[in-house]
């Protein structure tokens, strides 16, 4: 009998804490695995277990060349606080060039379309080419950070970027979260404490409002309840998954 990798780790991971779920794995899928952070909180607690536990884990970030000066300062606090580089990808200069051609600088505020050509260009086109030949991707994901992310699982097949994604914190909440970086003493980007729960590029996230939802200060003027960049949603909002085309035996 086969199973595909995703099915026969997602229930191993499920009792078990990020700490763990991390070294079983990097213990379990043989290539390389790369972990994607954009500084949030969930992404430093990810960054402190793989950094403490010394895993063989690459950690990137995609600089889109417009985050908030907190995020910058908090990279460094990072590379400083674990001794480890935190490597970049950058959008690609031709088609970055071009799309301010043709939009302006600020141009992603005039439609969706625009929002979402920009994000293109600035992330989602640098992740495909970081995730080329990866074994599986390591994401921050949280299953109640919206409706969009209501299904998001511990492990799936991303059948877009054709790559096992690896959400180790899908089950947690957020004061899960708030609790361990306080615990371990993991330095956060000081933006958090000024109501931006979710941080991403400084002109497309404000504060989060009392009663309003994490991510409600992303792209808050488009009206769509499921605003994502495309790092992890097709272009009807879903979670991309699907069964893995490859399988391997349940020898586990």
């Amino acid at each position: 009998m086969t199973a595909s990798i995703a099915e026969i780790l997602e229930p191993r991971l499920a009792p078990l804490d990020l700490h763990h779920r991390l070294l079983l794995a990097r213990e379990f899928i043989p290539g390389r695995i790369v972990f994607t952070t954009s500084f949030g909180i969930e992404d430093q607690f990810i960054t402190h277990s793989i950094f403490t536990q010394g895993l063989d884990i690459d950690v990137v970030t995609i600089d889109t060349g417009r985050l908030f000066p907190e995020t910058y300062e908090l990279w460094e606090q990072t590379e400083a606080r674990y001794a480890r580089r935190i490597r970049a990808v950058y959008p690609k200069a031709e088609p970055l060039e071009a799309l301010i051609e043709e939009q302006g600088i600020n141009g992603f505020y005039k439609s969706v379309e625009a929002r979402k050509a920009c994000c293109h260009v600035r992330k989602v086109e640098p992740l495909s080419r970081l995730l080329a030949g990866v074994s599986a991707w390591v994401t921050g994901l949280r299953a109640d950070q919206s409706d969009a992310r209501a299904d998001a699982p511990l492990v799936a097949f991303d059948a877009g970027h054709k790559v096992l994604k690896i959400n180790p914190l899908a089950d947690y909440r957020r004061e899960d979260v708030v609790a361990a970086v306080e615990e371990f003493s993991v330095p956060i980007n000081e933006l958090h404490a000024r109501g931006f729960l979710s941080i991403g590029c400084a002109p497309c996230t404000r504060p989060v409002q009392p009663g309003e939802s994490e991510r409600a200060g992303r792209w808050w003027w488009e009206a769509d309840d499921k605003k994502e960049c495309g790092l992890h949603v097709g272009e009807d909002g879903v979670l991309r998954r699907g069964p893995a085309p490859q399988k391997a035996e349940e020898t586990f």
